[in-house]
């Protein structure tokens, strides 16, 4: 029999452990979700009983999970994608992450994961390191992404026939929205018991949502998240999202982070503010001097994510249906334009304090991976800033006017991702290789299905 490998303790990891297990023992946790966010933002892992939990536990995982379409399915390169033995992974609780499962019914806690591979390395795969990698050459840059996400989704009536369309709710009414009800409060209100326990739930879990508000769909909500470290903003989006379902589905509804569920209604975003800091003092550096100016640094970050948004979008529109949104969407951003406090762009400076200049990305659906989608978007401004780019002239107009320049579908966005080569090496090549694999199978099996669009108009009239 072969022995556990295992990594030597240091003092932190000892006392991390020791911190862990005490967290556990008082709130008399009896299990256990280890938890790990695979390639589309979903939790995998699996739950073990708390008396046997351990900071080295040792927990396994296949890599394969990270190699794995949204249907189940694998690319053909699969056994090039990961190991030829098709191996485990080890997983390490991040003892940062530990929040309890309100909704379950013994006292059960849940531990985001982190993935490495036998000999102690971070493992290429797992989106968690792709973020943490990224982050790691800011760090080196002696700067800190800041971020605050907003996530938008709808709350539907249960659908358990996919052949049909999905619906809106009925609230307290008893009735479904039909007017579209941008910030309305009234509105928000017909679905007060769904999200008063949502909001018990989120303060349970510690989850820093801010504001709510009710977008311009029929029961399309939008939560927003105080500003945070990257990884932890991310983080809480993955866990809301899960949240979200669960309250939902406690009072007979389904909430759906699809970007574009319904043909009638708008596309979910997931908007993403982001700034840097000086970790050693906390100045924003995309401040200038005055009111109203912004750094030569910011309009590096900004040129960069003109230049490679396009190729990053298969992280911001990762599914087929995320094209819906953009390519038909009435306020989904067309081009990589950018203004100030002009919602037509792609990329909006809101007007604001010195301290909380920043930039808003608006091209990432609420489908994204939350880890992807920051880890992307902050490559592109770190790759600005390596390069020294310079902005366009702000937009003061209706930027949509000025045409449709991103890709049209996710064949296509893929295609621009395999070109860029700046991004892989800041992404990681394996990890590029394996996400593209991924979701180019996902793309080959949507293509199959005959649609009955096709067999309407087109079975007897060809």
């Amino acid at each position: 029999m072969t022995s556990r490998p295992r990594t030597r303790k240091t003092a932190a990891s000892v006392q991390e452990e020791s911190s862990l297990l005490r967290w556990l023992k008082e709130r008399q946790i009896t299990e256990v979700e280890c938890l790990v966010p695979d390639i589309t933002g979903n939790a995998r892992g699996k739950i073990i009983p708390a008396d046997k939990f351990r900071h080295d536990y040792g927990t396994r995982l296949p890599e394969g999970v990270f190699a794995t379409t949204v249907t189940g399915d694998f690319p053909d390169d699969y056994y090039e994608l990961t190991s030829p033995a098709d191996a485990d992974m080890i997983l390490r609780p991040d003892p940062d992450t530990v929040r309890m499962v309100p909704w379950a019914t013994d006292p059960t806690a849940q531990i985001i994961h982190d993935c490495y591979t036998k000999n102690g390395q971070p493992h290429e795969l797992a989106p968690r390191n792709v973020l943490r990698r990224v982050l790691a050459a800011y760090d080196a840059l002696g700067l800190k992404p800041v971020v605050a996400p907003e996530v938008e989704f709808f709350l539907v009536q249960k659908n358990t026939d996919p052949d049909f369309p999905l619906l809106p709710p009925a609230g307290r009414s008893g009735r479904p929205e039909t007017a579209r009800q941008s910030y309305s409060i009234d509105a928000v209100n017909e679905f007060d018991p769904i999200l008063d326990l949502m909001y018990d739930y989120c303060d349970a879990m510690k989850l820093d949502v801010d504001t709510l508000i009710h977008e311009s769909g029929a029961a399309q909500l939008e939560v927003n998240f105080t500003h945070s470290d990257a990884m932890a903003l991310a983080d809480q989006v993955f866990l809301f999202k899960r949240t979200m379902r669960e309250a939902a589905m406690r009072h007979g509804v389904y909430a759906t982070f699809l970007a574009k569920p319904m043909e009638t209604e708008p596309g979910s975003a997931m908007h993403i503010h982001q700034s840097l800091v000086r970790p050693s003092d906390g100045v924003n550096v995309f401040a200038g001097d005055n009111e109203g100016e912004y750094s030569p640094l910011f309009g590096n970050y900004l040129g960069g994510l003109q230049k490679y948004v396009p190729m990053a979008m298969g992280f911001f529109a990762p599914n087929v249906n995320s094209y819906r949104r953009l390519v038909f969407g009435e306020v989904s951003p067309s081009n990589v334009e950018w203004g100030f406090d002009n919602r037509t762009c792609g990329l909006r400076v809101p007007m604001d304090s010195l301290e909380n200049s920043r930039v808003e990305s608006r091209f990432a659906g609420s489908d994204a991976n939350p880890y992807l989608a920051v880890a992307a978007t902050l490559a592109c401004g770190l790759l600005g800033i390596r390069e020294g780019l310079s902005p366009t002239p702000p937009i003061t107009g209706n930027a949509k006017e000025l045409g449709y320049e991103l890709p049209r579908s996710l064949g296509e966005a893929l295609d621009g991702l395999e070109a860029c080569e700046p991004l892989q090496e800041l992404l990681g090549r394996r990890f590029c290789r394996a996400y593209i694999s991924v979701k180019r199978k996902e793309y080959e099996t949507f293509f199959r299905v005959i649609s009955s669009w096709e067999r309407e108009f087109l079975l007897l009239n060809v």
